[in-house]
């Protein structure tokens, strides 16, 4: 069952199903982000002879994802990004050059992450219990406030400098933004806290986002 914080902290979200999305344009002739230098390449795993020099290579990756380039450019994409994949900064760094790279080849990505390492470690450094109930966080009030901290203070606006600084506009969301999100109480919220689920998506204020061509990175909670 997919979760979502309720008020006090509506900002913390889980998405139900993605809604049918507009119609949107397949190529982009008005507009295209000015690509970073270092923002080229993808990390693909590929077989390819020893010799292949690195420039041939490229091409070779190219060459391959053309077709794709091709077919999804122009689309409305969402990307998780799960809280695990954060620890590594190598890793971190790696999926904010491709989350870059799709925008530059016409592609609208819209970022969703999460933080549950990042936040499990606050809770610990404050003395508060971490304990899940069916795979959900339970969350009483000091847990929440470290969570919203956490998540949609210092994760996402850390995943939005990186982002900005490769050369791509990224703005900040979470559920309460644009009443993104609207929740309603679990089912058995009396053992979970305050803790939901989805009741209503209002995507408006991420499409004028994507019409401006910038990247929406929208902090939620599973």
């Amino acid at each position: 069952m997919l979760a979502s914080k309720i008020h006090p902290c509506p900002s913390l979200i889980s998405f139900p199903p993605s809604p049918t999305p507009r119609n949107l344009p397949n190529t982009l002739t008005f507009f295209r982000p000015k690509c970073p230098p270092h923002s080229h390449s993808l990390l693909i795993k590929a077989q390819h002879p020893a010799h292949t020099t690195l420039g041939q290579l490229r091409v070779d990756i190219l060459s391959e994802s053309l077709p794709f380039i091709q077919k999804f450019r122009g689309k409305t994409i969402v990307v998780k990004y799960g809280g695990a994949a954060m620890k590594d900064e190598t890793l971190q760094a790696t999926v904010v050059r491709d989350l870059v790279l799709l925008a530059c080849v016409g592609l609208r990505p819209i970022l969703v992450h999460s933080g549950g390492p990042e936040i499990n470690l606050w809770l610990k450094r404050l003395n508060i219990e971490v304990n899940f109930h069916d795979g959900l966080r339970v969350t009483d009030a000091p847990t929440t406030e470290i969570v919203s901290t956490v998540l949609a203070g210092k994760v996402n606006k850390h995943l939005v400098s990186l982002i900005n600084r490769e050369g791509v506009k990224a703005i900040s969301l979470c559920g309460s933004d644009g009443e993104l999100i609207t929740a309603r109480p679990a089912p058995n919220a009396a053992k979970l806290g305050f803790v939901g689920e989805v009741a209503r998506v209002d995507p408006a204020i991420l499409w004028s986002m994507v019409d401006d061509y910038h990247i929406s990175v929208i902090a939620s909670e599973w």
